[in-house]
């Protein structure tokens, strides 16, 4: 299992501390060395689940709330996000604030794995960038599969690893080289941008991924590569 520090405690806990470490700077590093892409993924995502109309979702992993405030597109919707770090979450309520987006979306702290919700609570259910991150990755998703409503939707956007040339080499060169060096610089954690590309190649991506969705209940699943294959969307509903 790979971990964002060498040290004896578990991954959920050093993930938390990660984020909170790079919380300040996670916005800016985001967007700057995904050249901006990032964004176009969750529109494409949040396009998808606009024609279902879910009255409200749950954002999974929702970091500073990026995917939350994306979805404030689909009318009357509200949003729960969640996420183990509670930096992530300050600098997240703090950009609901200035987008005045603070009545529609809350943010709480909360553990993906455990979720405290009942069953059958949401409409839909997304995560970006952060089921890799899951400690146990099954019961993640068997938590998501769990709260949400007969019918519904996930929705997960996922680095993914490409197959064709020169896609596969330039990605692999980036991801293990400029990444790091570009992510330790600006975030001054020496760690956190090593562990990005270390989890995208562990993380079951394509036709493993989508097993795993249907092992723990969910159908009608399907991958949708994006930007060449470098990230995918999975779908899947209840």
């Amino acid at each position: 299992m790979v971990k964002p520090y060498k040290e004896e405690s578990g991954k959920k806990e050093q993930v938390a501390k990660m984020f909170d470490n790079i919380a300040r700077r996670y916005d800016l590093l985001n967007h700057v060395l995904s050249l901006g892409i990032d964004r176009l993924w969750r529109k494409k995502a949040v396009n998808l689940l606009k024609k279902d109309k879910p009255a409200n979702i749950l954002d999974i992993a929702t970091g500073t709330g990026d995917f939350a405030i994306e979805a404030m597109k689909i009318p009357a919707c509200t949003v729960v996000g969640i996420d183990i770090s509670e930096g992530m979450l300050e600098k997240g309520r703090e950009k609901l604030q200035a987008n005045g987006f603070a009545s529609r979306i809350e943010l709480q702290k909360g553990d993906s794995e455990d979720l405290k919700f009942d069953t059958n609570t949401f409409a839909a259910i997304t995560a970006g960038f952060g089921v890799r991150n899951f400690e146990n990755l099954e019961k993640g998703l068997s938590e998501m599969h769990r709260v949400l409503k007969p019918t519904g939707k996930v929705c997960i956007l996922e680095f993914s690893k490409p197959t064709a040339f020169p896609i596969k080499q330039i990605y692999g060169f980036y991801f293990k080289f400029i990444l790091p060096t570009l992510g330790r610089m600006v975030s001054k954690d020496d760690s956190a941008y090593t562990y990005l590309p270390e989890s995208v190649y562990e993380f079951p991506d394509g036709e493993a991924f989508l097993k795993k969705l249907n092992k723990v209940g969910f159908k009608n699943t399907k991958q949708v590569k994006l930007t060449f294959g470098i990230a995918s969307l999975y779908l899947g509903e209840k």
